[in-house]
């Protein structure tokens, strides 16, 4: 599961996906809220901030508010094609242009 906010939404901020999914209730609730944050990069540079504990995933998204995939199209992009690629910790884009089929 993977659950993203972006760091400028001022309708659902990030400080709120950030704390339910740390007191949501789950075999691994412990574990996840021990992890720390790690960057997640996009084309080299720093595209948010990426919490994950076996399947369950937070990710914060830089520069980015309500509608991720508006404001920021090829990290939304790239995190979407890695997600279903079970990948997410492993971001890399060739393109600086999102394509869509």
């Amino acid at each position: 599961m993977l659950v993203y906010s972006g760091d400028k939404d001022f309708i659902c901020n990030w400080r709120g996906g950030e704390a339910w999914t740390n007191a949501v209730e789950w075999s691994g609730e412990a574990e996840f809220n021990k992890v720390e944050y790690k960057d997640w990069t996009v084309n080299g540079k720093a595209a948010g901030s990426l919490k994950v504990y076996k399947n369950f995933k937070f990710l914060r998204v830089f520069n980015a508010g309500h509608m991720v995939p508006m404001n920021q199209p090829v990290n939304a992009l790239a995190m979407l094609k890695d997600f279903i690629m079970n990948d997410i910790t492993m971001i890399k884009v060739k393109d600086e242009k999102a394509q869509f089929l």
